[in-house]
């Protein structure tokens, strides 16, 4: 029987990617997250659809779920 990783069963638990649209096209977007980089986290990324730059931002909360917007830049 093998030892189990404490930050592996947290893993397990966090949000890695959320679903949203895009302000600017109205595409669903997936987003890929990264619960290491803090509880809240502000960032650009561009649409895969129409290139277009939006500000993501993203709130983790205390039980490792996500909550994600993304706004158009202005």
């Amino acid at each position: 029987m093998s030892a189990r990783d404490p930050e592996d069963e947290l893993e397990a638990f966090l949000d890695l990617e959320a679903d949203a649209t895009c302000p600017y096209c109205g595409e669903p977007a997936e987003v890929d997250l990264d619960p290491s980089g803090g509880t809240v986290q502000v960032y650009v990324e561009d649409c895969a659809v129409c290139c277009r730059p939006w500000q993501v931002r993203v709130w983790f909360g205390p039980d490792g779920r996500a909550q994600v917007s993304l706004d158009a830049m202005p």
